[in-house]
């Protein structure tokens, strides 16, 4: 069911934004190759997945079960002729698809950019199988901030000063993209970006040198609902499209294990 460890893809040479919307493209095909017909597919949220769907698409599978973590990955899971459903009505996963913000060298992941971190960590876990497909940027020496926050509104304000260096997300659909801070008005935050789920989304800002510290103090935190750092123990591999250049000018895509076992 793996795919080769390096899977190439002929293409123009390209440069820039272009580039790395061709990484991306080629990432997802390299996962929609693994899925088979009638499996249960958790599918993810973001610019990465949105290349996943047509991809799966082509491949005209039959028998496909998917589990959304977003309203958008559900439309256009649904416009593609896909059959969607709850995740308790699936139950566990044969494989679940989704991209990252940030990948390090140990398998840590930073996720969550797109306000859908606590149901993409919820589908990850309830999958056999969870493959990351990112482009080569998203590969770092070490994650840094910022990572993504699930907070209750009940406390907001509480429970950000308890965590530190953390401020609410902006919808960029509102007045104002910029980043609220914690001692702003939380009555009324109407521009406030929410989960999916209804809570708010914030970034904490702060050292990020040791993830699994980190993970578990903000874990520890009351008042966040869940955090966008993702341990290797939830990851199978990932797919990392663009890293090394091949001779014959297609995309490369290297496959790096997770500490989760199939």
């Amino acid at each position: 069911m793996a795919p080769d460890r390096a899977i190439a893809r002929q293409q123009p040479p390209l440069s820039g934004s272009s580039l790395v919307e061709q990484y991306k493209r080629a990432a997802a095909e390299a996962a929609a190759a693994i899925v088979r017909d009638g499996m249960r597919v958790g599918l993810g949220t973001g610019s990465t997945v949105a290349y996943l769907l047509p991809a799966l698409a082509e491949r005209n599978l039959s028998g496909l079960r998917c589990v959304a973590t977003s309203p958008a990955t559900e439309a256009a899971t649904l416009a593609l002729g896909f059959r969607v459903e709850e995740l308790d009505a699936v139950g566990e996963l044969d494989i679940a698809i989704d991209g990252a913000d940030q990948v390090d060298p140990r398998g840590w992941l930073v996720k969550g950019g797109g306000g859908a971190l606590t149901r993409e960590k919820i589908v990850a876990a309830a999958s056999r199988l969870f493959v990351v497909i990112v482009s080569a940027e998203k590969a770092v020496a070490a994650l840094s901030p910022p990572v993504p926050l699930e907070v209750l509104r009940f406390g907001a304000r509480r429970t950000l000063a308890e965590v530190g260096d953390t401020r609410l997300r902006r919808d960029p659909a509102g007045p104002d993209d910029d980043l609220k801070g914690p001692d702003d008005d939380l009555e009324s935050p109407d521009d406030d970006l929410r989960s999916p789920d209804g809570n708010l989304i914030a970034d904490y800002l702060g050292p990020v040198e040791d993830a699994a510290s980190l993970a578990a103090r903000l874990s520890a935190t009351p008042g966040v609902v869940e955090h966008g750092l993702f341990e290797p123990e939830l990851v199978s591999y990932i797919l990392i499209a663009g890293g090394a250049p091949r001779r014959d000018g297609g995309v490369g895509v290297e496959r790096r294990e997770g500490g989760k076992s199939g």
